[in-house]
C-alpha cells in the first residue's frame, strides 16, 4: 500500500457512527484487548510483542476505529478508541500499510464472531506489519500451475495426507501421512518446474503470516483440528487455489512442526526453501520413484474423486477463459495503463489467463487518475502495468460505467475512444 493521509472526520462519517458507536466501540475495545493480550502472552514465536498501530474498517461507511492515534491529530479520540474516515484513495483490505509515516495493521469489519478465527487474522496482519523488521520480503509470484488439473488434484492430494496427520493418532502414523504430504508436493514439483520457487516465495510471505496467527489465536488442541478440518474441507471447494493455497500448506506443516519444535519459525529466513527445511526437520525420507508412490498412496486419498471433479471444472475453465479472451483482447475494450497503483482483491477467485495475466472477478484500484471498482470481472496483465475492462456503458465528465465495473476519474483526467475502437484514459 502506497503513504496516504487521512482527512478530518466527515459529518457522514459521525452520522454513520451515531447509530452504532456504542456497539462498535465496545467491540474494538475488546478486539484490541484480546489482539494485545495475544501479542504479550506470545512473544516468545519471533521473540517480540508484535502488537501495535492497528486499524479496524468499516468497508461501508469507511469509518476507521484504531488503538493509537495519528501522528496528524486528526482522529478524534473516543473512549479508549479513535475514530475517523479513511480517504478514498485507500483501498480497504485485510492487509499493512503505511500510513502518515507509521506502519499499521489494517483489518476489515466485521471481524468473525469466534475469537480464534478473529485473533488470528488480527495477529497474520500484525506480522505483515512487523514483516520487514523480521527481516521477510513480501513477494506475490505468479503460480498459474495451481489452475491446471494436474496441479490441483496433486494439491489435493497433500492436503488430505495432511488432514490424517493432524489427526493421526501416534507418532509413526503422523510421519507416514507427512511422507504422503510431501511426496505429493515434490511430484507436483516435478510436474511443473520452477514451481518450488514461486511456492516457496509465497509460503514465506503469507504461509508464515498464516502460521503466525495461528499459533497465537489461542485455540486449544480440539479447537485447532476443527479448524483444519473445516478450512481444508472449504478450501477444496473454492474456485482458485493460485493464491490461497498458502493459508492451508504452511499453518498445518507448522503446527505439526511445533509440537516437537516450538519456535523451529525462528530459523526461518527470507531465502529458506521451506519444504526442504521441512522435510529435514520431520526427518522425511521420501521414496526414490515418486510417480509409481504418488500414484499407489492417491487411493487412501480419494484420488479418483478429485480427478473426476477437477476434469469437470477444467472444461468449464476452458470455456470462461476463452470468452475472458474474447471480451478483453479480441473485442474493442477499455485499456488502463498503470502509473501509481494500490489494489486489493479477493485471492480466493482469481484466474489465470495464459500469455495474458489474471482475471480478477472483484478487485479496487486506486491510481493516478482515480478509483477503478470491479464487481464483475477484469484482466490485469502480466507485468501488472494495465488493468482491461470491457466497453463503458456510460461516460461522463468525471465518471464512466461499464458491465459490473465502475471508474470515477480524478481532476484533468477523461476517458477517451481512440481510431482503434477501444478507450483509454488520457490527460486533459
Amino acid at each position: 500500500m502506497k503513504p496516504s493521509y487521512l482527512i478530518p472526520l466527515t459529518f457522514a462519517c459521525a452520522a454513520a457512527q451515531a447509530q452504532q458507536t456504542d456497539t462498535i466501540a465496545c467491540k474494538t475495545v475488546l478486539y484490541f484487548k484480546e489482539a494485545a493480550t495475544a501479542g504479550a502472552k506470545h512473544t516468545a514465536v519471533w521473540g517480540r510483542d508484535l502488537y501495535g498501530p492497528l486499524m479496524l474498517v468499516n468497508p461501508e461507511t469507511r469509518c476507521i476505529y484504531t488503538n493509537y492515534p495519528d501522528s496528524a491529530g486528526t482522529l478524534k479520540k473516543e473512549g479508549g478508541i479513535y475514530t475517523g474516515q479513511l480517504p478514498a484513495k485507500i483501498n480497504i483490505a485485510n492487509t499493512a500499510l503505511r500510513w502518515q509515516g507509521t506502519a499499521w495493521a489494517m483489518v476489515m469489519l466485521p471481524l468473525p464472531e469466534d475469537k480464534g478465527d478473529r485473533v488470528n487474522l488480527i495477529m497474520h496482519e500484525l506480522f505483515h506489519k512487523a514483516q520487514p523488521e523480521l527481516g521477510f520480503s513480501q513477494a506475490d509470484p505468479v503460480n498459474n500451475h495451481l489452475d491446471k488439473k494436474v496441479g490441483r488434484i496433486w494439491l489435493r492430494m497433500e492436503l488430505a495426507a495432511l488432514l490424517k496427520a493432524v489427526h493421526a493418532g501416534s507418532v509413526a502414523e503422523r510421519k507416514k501421512y507427512i511422507t504422503d504430504a510431501f511426496s505429493f508436493r515434490k511430484y507436483r514439483y516435478q510436474c511443473y518446474p520452477g514451481a518450488d520457487t514461486t511456492e516457496n516465495a509465497l509460503e514465506l510471505h503469507e504461509g508464515m503470516a498464516e502460521y503466525t496467527g495461528m499459533i497465537m489465536s489461542g485455540r486449544s488442541k480440539e479447537e485447532m483440528i476443527r479448524h483444519f478440518d473445516h478450512n481444508i474441507n472449504w478450501f477444496v471447494g473454492i474456485p482458485s487455489f493460485v493464491r490461497s493455497f498458502i493459508y492451508q500448506t504452511t499453518p498445518v506443516y507448522g503446527y505439526l512442526l511445533s509440537q516437537q519444535q516450538p519456535q523451529w519459525n525462528r530459523q526461518v529466513k527470507s531465502n529458506t526453501q521451506l519444504t526442504d527445511y521441512f522435510i529435514k526437520a520431520f526427518g522425511i525420507r521420501l521414496p526414490a520413484d515418486l510417480k509409481t508412490a504418488v500414484t499407489a498412496a492417491g487411493s487412501q486419498y480419494r484420488i479418483g474423486e478429485a480427478e473426476q471433479e477437477e476434469g469437470v471444472r477444467e472444461e468449464k475453465i476452458k470455456q470462461l477463459q476463452a470468452a475472458y479472451v474474447e471480451e478483453f483482447i479480441r473485442q474493442p475494450h477499455t485499456e488502463l495503463r498503470l502509473v501509481k497503483m494500490s489494489i486489493s482483491f479477493n485471492p480466493g477467485n482469481i484466474m489465470p489467463l495464459e500469455g495474458y495475466g489474471t482475471v480478477y472477478p472483484s478487485m479496487r484500484v486506486s491510481d493516478a487518475w482515480g478509483i477503478l471498482t470491479v464487481s464483475r470481472a477484469a484482466l490485469m496483465s502480466n507485468g501488472w502495468d494495465k488493468v482491461t475492462i470491457g466497453l463503458p456503458d456510460n461516460v461522463a465528465a468525471g465518471k464512466a460505467t461499464g458491465k459490473g465495473w465502475e471508474l470515477v476519474l480524478n481532476e484533468g483526467y477523461e476517458l477517451q475512444k481512440d481510431d482503434t475502437g477501444n478507450y483509454r484514459i488520457r490527460k486533459k
